[in-house]
């Protein structure tokens, strides 16, 4: 009789998990995130800069950085768990539709596909109005790099190298995670990719500190950003005329190893592949010259209108990937 409710409650809580996932799926394609409204990984962002400036006080050596990096990592993976955690099971405790509610609102703050579309078409306006200081100005929120030297190809190219790195980052990773294992293991993966857009620089002040940071978001991302290149070529070969499914594949298995990261060029080379341009390449960080490998052919050249094909791309992999999800948790498979 116990294991006969104990299934039934799986059951329940499986029927609500998945209202709340397409809610949130829903609700960010709808809305974004409003500049208004608090957003939780802000708020991991703002513990992240203060645990750094009291682990980093005094003596810096290697062995002391990497300890204190590691640290970090526990500290901010542990509270993100802990907090979100506990406002869903309180929030399901008190009834099962304010629990579906918290979890879509939660599921909504954890993905970004349309914020990442929003603030990259910025970039795209500015270009399509030949205001190479505000399309700078513009690509500068979403990439590291040193913008002041781009031309507009250089521009449309960091904007469109940002949307496919992100369809996995921002997009598939975290659906997929929240998918497997709700809103509390969502935002501890947001968590992670946060510490590592914060920390896991290979620069002087980053370099042993940040390495803990780095590493887990390699090991964090190495599937996901494998099924996310997946589904962006089946993406491609759906998308009719204005993509190349065929060359898509072609230059994922020729080009997907060529970058530092394990994870980066993996939807870097679909998207390149796919819209028949060449990517990446070397780059200005900090001041200095990074040399990149190209990724792609230049079947022809980069237009500020490959942002636009970036992103209707990538809404088409995160659909895919929703639809995915969700019959996957319909079979019982996660």
């Amino acid at each position: 009789m116990e294991c006969l409710m104990m299934l039934i409650l799986s059951k329940a809580m499986l029927k609500y998990h998945m209202i709340g996932f397409a809610a949130g799926f829903f609700l960010d394609m709808l809305f974004g995130d409003p500049y208004w409204l608090p957003h939780p990984i802000r708020l991991i962002g703002s513990l992240i800069s203060k645990l750094e400036g009291w682990l980093l006080k005094g003596e810096r050596d290697k062995r002391r950085e990497i300890f204190r990096g590691i640290v970090l990592v526990l500290l901010v993976v542990s509270f993100t768990v802990i907090v979100s955690g506990f406002i869903l099971g309180g929030a399901y405790r008190i009834h099962p539709g304010i629990g579906i509610t918290v979890e879509a609102v939660m599921t909504y703050q954890i993905l970004a596909a349309k914020c990442l579309k929003t603030e990259s078409m910025k970039v795209y306006t500015c270009l399509k109005e030949n205001d190479l200081v505000k399309a700078r100005r513009a690509v500068s929120m979403i990439v590291g790099r040193d913008t002041a030297v781009l031309d507009a190809e250089g521009v449309a190219k960091a904007a469109i190298e940002t949307v496919a790195e992100n369809t996995s980052d921002g997009v598939i990773a975290p659906m997929l995670y929240t998918a497997l294992g709700g809103p509390v293991l969502g935002f501890a993966y947001k968590a992670v990719n946060t510490m590592d857009s914060m920390v896991g620089y290979k620069n002087d002040k980053y370099m042993y500190f940040g390495r803990a940071a780095a590493k887990l978001d390699d090991v964090v991302n190495y599937i996901p950003s494998r099924i996310s290149a997946g589904l962006m070529i089946l993406s491609a070969f759906a998308g009719g005329g204005a993509y190349s499914g065929k060359r898509a594949w072609m230059i994922y298995r020729r080009d997907r190893r060529k970058h530092a990261s394990p994870n980066s060029a993996q939807t870097e080379s679909v998207c390149a592949g796919a819209l028949g341009i060449r990517l990446a390449g070397n780059a200005s960080y900090f001041g200095k010259i990074v040399e990149k490998p190209y990724i792609g052919d230049p079947v022809r050249k980069v237009s500020f209108e490959d942002i636009r094909r970036a992103n209707d791309l990538m809404y088409r992999t995160a659909i895919l990937c929703e639809l995915l999800c969700l019959g996957c948790m319909g079979l019982g498979i996660v």
